[in-house]
């Protein structure tokens, strides 16, 4: 069974025409009532009975009506049987002694509570995202699950936190050398590092992907998902900060050495080839040695003026 449109006419002329009716039976079952006791015979109680079951009919199908609100649906069940759902905004006049249970269409959103995990890497973390979702199948929403609003939110949990199991806090600094970084056998790109959680948009994706595989059973569009909180857990937020700061001053030294390096052997060619001066070996590498102490100390270098040769 699936979601279907359920069979409805005019709200307001199906009003007016069971008005109309309801009260003609009421007057003539009031009349024939009265005949009949004025000595009318079978025929004015026939009449009478008559006229008060078109008015019992009347009623009847006045429980038909039904008002659908803008962005609303209504799911009808006769005796427990679907029979249809009314989507459309607007007064209508249905099957009669139906039960009428409201689905709201608008577009909602929750935000998950803020679940501590761990993630790939077994930091434990605190995440909480916000769901943006609404229903489009009125049927699934109301006969697939229980109560589609906290289904929705007991698997935006989950998905929640499987994300964090699948995915670093945040990505490591590559702190390798350039050459070795540009080399796939040594970088290993067949098997790359997974993503991090502060990497939004991708992140938010794969969490909006993976939401609506799980809610698809419930009748329920996920919008958007996105993660709005993020953090370490308390407990080891102060050492992973430490952590971090070192990181990336060995990215940074890694940095300037592989820049100093570059300088060193781009000064020594241009010396070489300008036939400026000669050094042998040990006067190469001594010069090296300097140069490579001030282009990668974290302070000033005090430079040392020779006034006699360069070998004294």
């Amino acid at each position: 069974m699936s979601l279907r449109p359920a069979f409805r006419l005019n709200g307001f002329l199906m009003l007016l025409v069971l008005l109309v009716v309801g009260t003609a039976g009421l007057i003539g079952g009031v009349a024939a009532s009265s005949a009949a006791g004025s000595g009318g015979g079978a025929g004015a109680a026939i009449g009478a009975a008559a006229g008060y079951v078109i008015l019992a009919v009347a009623v009847i199908l006045l429980t038909g009506l039904t008002t659908v609100g803008p962005n609303e649906a209504k799911v009808l069940q006769f005796f427990g049987r679907y029979v249809g759902s009314v989507a459309d905004a607007g007064f209508f006049w249905a099957l009669p002694l139906t039960t009428k249970r409201r689905i709201s269409l608008r577009v909602r959103n929750f935000e998950t509570q803020k679940l501590k995990v761990n993630d790939f890497d077994g930091n434990p973390v605190e995440i909480a995202a916000v769901v943006v979702y609404r229903v489009v199948d009125s049927f699934k929403s109301a006969f697939a699950v229980d109560d589609y609003e906290e289904y929705v939110q007991t698997q935006s949990e989950a998905a929640v936190r499987h994300l964090a199991t699948v995915h670093p806090y945040d990505a490591a600094p590559d702190v390798r050398p350039a050459a070795v970084a540009a080399t796939p056998a040594l970088t290993g790109a067949d098997d790359p590092a997974p993503t991090s959680l502060r990497n939004g948009a991708e992140v938010a994706g794969e969490l909006t992907t993976e939401l609506r595989e799980r809610t698809a059973l419930a009748g329920i569009e996920i919008l958007e998902a996105r993660i709005t909180h993020l953090a370490y857990a308390p407990e080891i937020a102060q050492s992973m900060l430490v952590r971090q700061q070192a990181a990336q001053v060995v990215a940074a030294r890694s940095r300037i050495v592989e820049g100093a390096v570059g300088m060193v052997g781009m000064a020594l060619q241009r010396l070489t080839e300008e036939g400026m001066v000669d050094l042998d070996e040990e006067r190469r590498a001594s010069m090296v040695s300097n140069l490579l102490v001030v282009l990668c100390g974290d302070r000033s270098a005090q430079p040392v003026v020779n006034t006699g040769t360069l070998y004294s």
